[in-house]
């Protein structure tokens, strides 16, 4: 997986733009499909729908575009920056384009609806523009291109889940996966686009959930990652559809192992009858093996409950790590980011979490510079970062998104040289924060899950503790990726644990 940053780039940034295979045998006769994914996790999840759909219809990846049958850029609208990543790769596939002109380019994911003119008319950049819930329909948008049309689906859904959908693990390293739970967005946060380019929430059926984790797990996979733009709103009621064709998944409930007995008494059947939770769904996750590390992303402080803490501190296998983004430590400025909450409700999530799961790594997103901050109100954001401490946080300066409420009603009068400077403030406490909170890791053991080899050598493994924080140790013999090893912690940097397998 990707090394831990602290800077301002989402966890994920680092494979911007990475082409995105599957180590399988090449098939002389399959049309080749090269994809990059720009953005979030959903987005990277989304691009093994999308290889799995495509691979229906006789399409194996490549990672080299020029080989390519189809190019496809699943892309991101969040932050300014990966929109001008995507328009200047574009830009370059429109070089191979001219070369060959039976390739075809698209534009898949959250950048489609608010720029499908410009990409399809305007500016001419593609050829297909699909929105991230119309992948179904990706082979008969193809075979429209291919008889000379633009094609275009952006229609949004308040069913589609995508649950009978059996991702391709694409650059797979064979030991972690993320698992789709729900998709779209109910909280309409005034700086962000998703409830727009993503639609409204829904959760996907805790059957097939629980079923993927398992084959993953019987594959081989050791770590599960719960996707969702808000996974503590997570509610399924038994019977609700899966998909549009109205199949809906029928695993079988998890064993419990070694005698554990779940908050519902051990009746997971019983409590399926109701209305299934986030916190009864991460209990059915990590029932499936107390060898599956279950993470999860994202929590929002109005939805993240004590019974989903209790959950968390109850089973070895869930990691103590918990991704609460506070976007501003002042009230005034949470109420203009409609976020539903208070400085004083978020540190009473932050001492509930302190209190049911002691040592809990908690890290946070923040925004420098929103509409109207003021130089005092910046320092309260400060100050809860000293009150929390965080562990690692992905911090951006405000960029205003066409279309979000923000960008109607409010003016983005702070300027670019204070959003920096306040940026930079933020950096350099968090790089303090995270040095501070790893070097408590100094001198103890800790259990971690091999994912490979160092990037730098590959003599030493990687892999990471139940904090989520990478080390980095020599490899032995004895130990292969994909099984945990107890690693003594000798020192660390502001990023990384470095020590050796006991």
């Amino acid at each position: 997986m990707i090394d831990l940053q602290i800077q301002d780039k989402t966890h994920d940034e680092a494979r911007q733009g990475e082409a995105l295979i599957l180590d399988a045998p090449v098939k002389a006769d399959a049309r080749k499909l090269y994809i990059e994914s720009y953005g979030c996790a959903m987005n990277f999840a989304d691009s093994e729908i999308v290889a799995s759909i495509l691979s229906e219809t006789g399409f194996e990846t490549t990672g080299d575009y020029h080989q390519a049958d189809v190019i496809f850029i699943n892309t991101c609208s969040i932050r300014e920056n990966a929109e001008t990543r995507v328009r200047n790769r574009l830009s370059q596939f429109g070089a191979e384009k001219r070369r060959n002109p039976k390739l075809i380019v698209g534009v898949l994911g959250c950048m489609a609806e608010r720029l499908k003119s410009k990409f399809l008319e305007e500016e001419r950049l593609v050829d297909v523009v699909v929105g991230p819930d119309a992948y179904r329909d990706l082979p008969n948008l193809i075979e429209q291109v291919e008889s000379g049309h633009k094609a275009v689906n952006v229609l949004l859904s308040r069913e589609e889940t995508y649950a009978d959908i059996s991702p391709v693990r694409l650059n797979s390293n064979g030991i972690t996966a993320f698992i789709s739970i729900t998709r779209g967005c109910n909280n309409m946060c005034s700086f962000c686009v998703v409830p727009f380019t993503r639609g409204r929430e829904r959760s996907r059926d805790a059957h097939s959930i629980v079923a993927e984790a398992r084959a993953l797990f019987e594959a081989g996979y050791r770590e599960v990652t719960l996707l969702g733009q808000n996974v503590d709103s997570y509610t399924w009621t038994p019977g609700a559809l899966t998909n549009p064709s109205g199949e809906r998944g029928n695993a079988e409930l998890p064993n419990q192992p070694n005698g554990q007995v779940s908050p519902t008494g051990g009746d997971l059947e019983g409590a399926l009858a109701g209305v299934v939770n986030f916190a009864n769904l991460l209990e059915m996750v990590a029932l499936v093996s107390p060898e599956l590390r279950v993470r999860f992303s994202t929590s929002h402080p109005k939805d993240i409950t004590d019974e989903v803490l209790h959950t968390i501190a109850k089973y070895d296998n869930i990691c103590n790590y918990i991704h609460l983004p506070v976007q501003s430590g002042n009230t005034r400025v949470l109420e203009l980011m409609n976020r539903t909450y208070t400085r004083e409700w978020y540190i009473n999530r932050i001492d509930a979490i302190r209190n049911i799961i002691p040592g809990c790594a908690i890290s946070t997103d923040i925004i420098a510079g929103f509409c109207t901050e003021t130089e005092e109100e910046h320092q309260e954001t400060l100050s809860m970062m000293d009150y929390v401490q965080y562990d690692f946080a992905y911090n951006f300066t405000y960029s205003e998104r066409p279309g979000t409420l923000a960008a109607r009603k409010l003016e983005d009068d702070i300027p670019e040289e204070v959003k920096k400077r306040r940026l930079a403030e933020i950096l350099a406490k968090q790089q303090a924060h995270s040095l501070m909170r790893l070097q408590e890791w100094v001198g103890k053991t800790v259990r971690v899950l091999i994912e490979g080899t160092s990037k730098k050598s590959d003599k030493d493994y990687c892999g990471r503790g139940d904090s989520g924080a990478m080390a980095i140790f020599p490899a032995v013999d004895n130990v292969k990726p994909g099984e945990y090893a107890n690693v003594y912690i000798e020192r660390c940097t502001s990023a990384t644990l470095i020590g050796r397998i006991v």
